[in-house]
């Protein structure tokens, strides 16, 4: 018989899984409204995480700061506010969207606009400092359980709460009239509404369930936690495994992988391995839900769908009106800097370089048509590989100086763009998105925020490069060079076959395109890009800042590359401008709030603000010059004229002749 596990031991497992049902049951709440504002609006709710983070603010300063009592504050946020927010969400963001018959990029980018703009709202009003007291309704007084073990009361209310409401979405699919419209509304929007269904009114009571619930999880979550405009929307989109793992579909698939997982994560902490082996052993700890979400998302393969319009593309403006008009904007832009004095130049050193990421996002989403939420991830890497080469933190290469060190990061991270080009051969859309967002997060999680891989780092330029000056000019070279790659990328055979790629994937097959090899070439194009940016970065600031890598940070910059226009390269430098002037010029979140409200707007901005432009051009052309009368011509113009004349007539009368 196989020996049985010493009693304290089992206690001590027991004590575990009741502690990880805590952060399991919101996992389970998240879920659930994740797969019902799906299967009731077709939608993958992007923004969920944002808008718990919004509600656990909002309870935290009606009862910390403005003394509500806890019980009406709960009320009012969770059945007042929390709906009201996704209607609010419906009406006005997704409703245009599906009016348009928009495919799933452009309501995937309107929800990322969402995600950036409450953060941005976070930001503004209660600033970036992490905050602590936040209220739990039920209190700290543990519940005493049969063994001496304990539970939590708010951690009995979750599970409550992920019962009743597991129940009655289920009730209410199969028992009730309001059930079979939903389903109505899922199968064909358009035949539901033929047959007299409101599908307004189903979708806006997804999004208004769907916000509620998000409100739950992000009350449940913030007593645990200090509030953070960015790590609690990374925490809740996290979550998102478990309704991947549902396929979006089954409520009680998404309840038992979230308490799963919970438990799971708390169990792995008896886990104490020696050597250095730990430090990798402890991220797993903490960042099983990052694992988990990866892992689902690759197994799940293309079958993440987001409806009818899962494979139509972003909308990329035509030719536009104005090239030199934007031409000289970005030249100013960049050159403007120049005459600033040290503090503010310093500000501007990231422009160029960020300019260069977002430079990247245009290859792989603007030009490939592959959704890629991970490029933080990419210039993380180059920002990292530079100073460890710098530092002789490689074994067996001597410390190098900063320019080979730089390229040479560049040089080793762009095969990395593999990890999110393979899973793109199969995958498209929500599922790209996923999986390249779990990839990015990773990233983060697994390295940039881990001691032994950031400690002792050193990140410095070289002489000839110590004056922001100096730097700041060499930026402008890189970039200038990267922009001239990028043209002759776009305008030669690589860039029309990617252009076929992105506007009809299946006509590019039947054309003899080779998709695949493609799809591949534009990741670990866009890796090294964003590697080079990166690099250029951490070398601005002298270090090297997990912060400044975060992945929240990189859905903030693909939303401002949509929104600047996906298919322009000078896009990418406006974008950047715009992304770090507003910030510096006025307080920080500024540029989150109107990156955030462009994006989410996408639905009356089709293809961007470079789409608006070419809208514009085409609606008032230019108009023809105008041609002097005969009198205003000199003598030689008369002349030139008048030859002009004999020989157009001398060319038609040879045309008519038999």
């Amino acid at each position: 018989m196989p020996d049985t596990p010493p009693l304290d031991s089992l206690g001590l497992t027991v004590d575990l899984a009741l502690a990880g049902l805590t952060v399991g049951s919101a996992a389970a709440l998240s879920g659930i409204g994740l797969v019902v504002c799906h299967r009731a609006t077709g939608v993958l709710n992007l923004a969920q995480g944002a808008q718990a983070m919004l509600i656990a603010y909002l309870l935290r300063d009606l009862v910390v700061v403005r003394h509500w009592p806890v019980w009406p504050a709960l009320a009012f946020c969770l059945l007042l506010v929390a709906p009201a927010l996704g209607v609010l969400l419906d009406i006005l963001v997704y409703r245009p969207l599906q009016r348009r018959g928009a495919g799933t990029a452009e309501t995937m980018v309107a929800g990322l606009g969402v995600f950036v703009l409450l953060i941005g709202v976070a930001v503004l009003v209660w600033g970036t400092a992490p905050l602590s007291g936040a209220p739990s309704p039920f209190g700290a007084e543990p519940i005493a359980l049969p063994g001496g073990h304990t539970l939590r009361p708010d951690t009995v209310a979750q599970l409550a709460a992920v019962l009743v409401l597991a129940l009655t979405v289920a009730a209410t699919t199969r028992f009730t009239p309001f059930g079979l419209q939903v389903r109505a509304v899922v199968d064909d929007r358009r035949l539901a509404r033929l047959a007299g269904v409101d599908a307004d009114r189903v979708s806006a009571a997804g999004w208004a369930f769907g916000s509620f619930t998000a409100g739950l999880v992000g009350v449940a979550l913030a007593p645990y936690l200090l509030l953070d405009p960015y790590g609690l929307p990374l925490l809740v989109m996290e979550t998102m495994a478990v309704a991947v793992a549902a396929r979006l579909r089954s409520i009680p698939v998404a309840v038992v992988t979230g308490l799963g997982l919970g438990i799971a994560q708390a169990e792995l902490t008896r886990l104490r391995p020696s050597g250095q082996l730990l430090p990798l052993v402890q991220a797993v700890q903490a960042n099983l839900f990052v694992v988990a979400l990866l892992a689902a998302a690759l197994l799940a393969g293309p079958r993440i769908t987001g409806g009818a319009g899962d494979r139509a593309p972003l909308a990329v403006p035509g030719p536009a009106g104005g090239g030199r008009a934007a031409r000289a904007v970005c030249l100013v832009l960049l050159l403007l800097p120049l005459g600033f004095r040290d503090n503010d130049l310093r500000s501007a050193l990231l422009v160029p370089a960020l300019a260069l990421v977002l430079l990247s996002i245009v290859v792989v989403t603007g030009y490939g048509g592959q959704i890629s939420l991970g490029q933080a991830g990419y210039a993380g890497l180059g920002a990292l590989g530079t100073a460890l080469l710098m530092s002789g933190r490689i074994p067996a290469v001597p410390p190098l100086p900063a320019v080979p060190a730089l390229l040479f990061a560049v040089l080793a991270t762009a095969p990395l763009g593999l990890l999110t080009g393979w899973p793109a051969i199969r995958r498209r859309g929500p599922a790209l998105a996923l999986v390249t967002f779990a990839v990015g997060t990773a990233m983060s999680r697994f390295v940039f925020q881990q001691p032994y891989a950031t400690t002792g780092l050193t990140l410095d330029r070289p002489a000839f490069l110590a004056g922001d000056r100096a730097f700041y000019l060499a930026e402008l070279v890189l970039l200038g060079l990267g922009l001239l790659v990028v043209r002759g990328l776009h305008r030669g055979r690589p860039g029309r076959a990617l252009t076929a790629m992105r506007d009809h994937e299946p006509g590019a097959v039947a054309a003899g395109v080779n998709v695949p090899g493609l799809k591949l070439f534009a990741f670990v194009a866009g890796a090294a890009l964003a590697a080079l940016g990166g690099g250029l970065m951490g070398l601005a600031g002298r270090a090297f800042d997990p912060a400044s890598f975060d992945p929240v940070r990189g859905l903030l910059w693909f939303a401002a590359v949509v929104v600047a226009g996906a298919d322009s390269a000078l896009g990418a430098v406006l974008a950047a401008a715009l992304l770090i002037g507003l910030d510096a010029g006025t307080v920080a979140g500024v540029s989150a709030v109107a990156v955030g409200l462009l994006a989410a707007a996408i639905g009356r901005l089709p293809g961007g603000l470079a789409g608006a432009a070419a809208r514009l051009s085409r609606r008032h052309p230019a108009r023809p010059p105008a041609t002097l009368p005969p009198g205003r011509l000199s003598a030689t113009g008369r002349r030139i004229r008048t030859l002009i004349t004999a020989r157009q007539a001398a060319a038609r009368g040879e045309e008519a002749r038999p």
